[in-house]
């Protein structure tokens, strides 16, 4: 009998909407696979109707988190020797000295980076990382699921967490084939991979190269470009329900069209709240020249602050806030996760609303699958949070090299721009939409709605014939 049974490993939350909230499971089960989730969320995925395997009390080495954060500044170091870049400086962030622990844990980070900053140092800091979890308990506890289950594949969601290095050593240990998705589009110039598999899942073909380029000794024929499930429910027109229901619901305005501001959290852009202000002016002097306009403000999921709070209320007018369906189970950012009807409220969101203003984020794709403009923010304010953040720091981040034409997104330069912008996006945005479409199909494989279907196909080659 062949073995179709699959694992697919959840370390954390940041998988639950590409592979439990949308057509990934189902269309998996079409194909003929027996799917369990390795969950290590808090949700009951069998509230879903899934079956899974609950993952609990699981604990890392405790010297892993220092290895693995010095393993990401050997590689930052490496990056930027290789590619003669500064930019690389940027994804490093500021060791805390809030306490003996925190200053103990990086006095060794130090020593680790001094020590082994060289690719054959990195190699030793990975087989420690991969030594120590072999001693824990949450190793010898996935070595058993595994040899109770007996998969013929797992497939690890995100490839962040720590906590995901023991289940996949467990199962390559045992013979069974790995692998994992890249989560996000920004996520490999920042030295972000922290488990090694068999099999690697990226969403294009500028994905594979960056995975390639960072990480030369996987081969080409272990990476998949599928394209990623985080896209694909945006061309499910069964997901968009009655504008007067999504307007009845949120306190809308049937005779008002809106405009979204995406937010960001408090570190990427510390002033936000000042962003949206300004938006609202704009809109309040358009609405003076005849427009009827609004702004549907939805925050970033993981800012539960109430920095935006003087904004809402000052703004009552223009502003209506729809906060994302999302649960706060810890104090960590990871541990602020999606509900499932969080992904119906995005895509109707989007639907009912002109275009969305942000600054930087992957936004613009998901408003690029509705045929609807981004706007960039491109300014510093006067009054800044963080005298020395800037937007410019943001928009010299590597992902965004991959944009083919700068008018996929409409730049707002400066405050006073805003006002005309927007008039001319809402009259016509023809040319930045198609230039945003084609960037999306730089960053995505097309068609975007396939990338579940895609990633169950490469599964199944990876079982009829492993490279191995």
């Amino acid at each position: 009998m062949v073995n179709n049974k699959i694992l697919i490993l959840l370390p954390d939350g940041i998988g639950l909407r590409n592979f439990a909230y949308s057509d990934f499971y189902e269309i998996g089960k079409k194909e003929g696979f027996q799917m369990i989730y390795w969950n290590n969320t808090p949700f009951d995925l069998q509230d879903l109707g899934f079956q899974e395997i609950r993952i609990t009390k699981a604990k890392t080495h405790p010297l892993t988190d220092i290895y693995k954060n010095a393993r990401k500044q050997i590689e930052l170091n490496l990056n930027q020797k290789k590619t003669k870049d500064t930019v690389y400086n940027s994804y490093r962030f500021p060791y805390s000295h809030t306490s003996f622990k925190k200053i103990l844990k990086n006095t060794l980070q130090t020593i680790l980076i001094y020590r082994y900053s060289s690719q054959k140092g990195l190699l030793k800091i990975c087989k420690r990382i991969k030594d120590n979890e072999r001693k824990t308990l949450f190793y010898q506890q996935s070595r058993l699921t595994l040899e109770n289950e007996k998969p013929a594949f797992v497939f690890c969601t995100n490839q962040r967490p720590v906590l995901a290095i023991a289940p996949l050593l467990a199962a390559q240990d045992l013979g069974i084939p790995t692998a994992t998705f890249i989560f996000s589009w920004d996520n490999l110039p920042k030295a972000t991979m922290v488990v090694e598999t068999d099999y690697y899942f990226v969403w294009s073909e500028h994905m594979k190269a960056e995975l390639m380029f960072y990480y030369p000794e996987i081969q080409s024929k272990a990476i998949f470009v599928t394209g990623t499930p985080q896209f694909e429910s945006h061309f499910d027109k069964s997901k968009i329900g009655s504008r007067l229901d999504f307007f009845i619901e949120n306190q809308l305005d049937l005779r008002t069209k809106y405009i979204c501001y995406s937010g960001d959290d408090g570190t990427t852009c510390p002033d936000d709240p000042q962003y949206l202000e300004d938006l609202a002016l704009a809109i309040r002097h358009l609405n003076e020249k005849g427009h009827s306009l609004a702004i549907i403000f939805r925050r970033c999921p993981v800012d539960f602050s109430e920095r935006f709070d003087k904004i809402l209320e000052q703004y009552e007018d223009i502003i209506v806030a729809i906060n994302p369906k999302w649960e706060q189970i810890g104090d960590m950012w990871n541990a602020i996760l999606p509900r499932p009807e969080d992904l119906i409220l995005q895509i109707n969101t989007i639907a009912y609303s002109e275009m969305v203003v942000n600054l930087g984020s992957s936004m613009v794709f998901d408003y690029a699958a509705h045929a609807k403009p981004c706007a960039f923010i491109n300014y510093d304010v006067t009054n800044k949070v963080l005298p020395n953040w800037t937007v410019e720091k943001i928009y010299n981040y590597i992902h965004f090299r991959s944009m083919p034409n700068k008018s996929a997104v409409i730049w707002l330069n400066s405050k006073k721009e805003i006002e005309s912008k927007i008039e001319e996006a809402l009259m016509n945005s023809k040319a930045t939409i198609k230039h945003a479409e084609d960037w999306f199909k730089i960053i995505n494989q097309y068609p975007p709605q396939n990338a579940s279907q895609r990633i169950w196909n490469q599964i199944r080659i990876c079982l009829i014939t492993p490279f191995l």
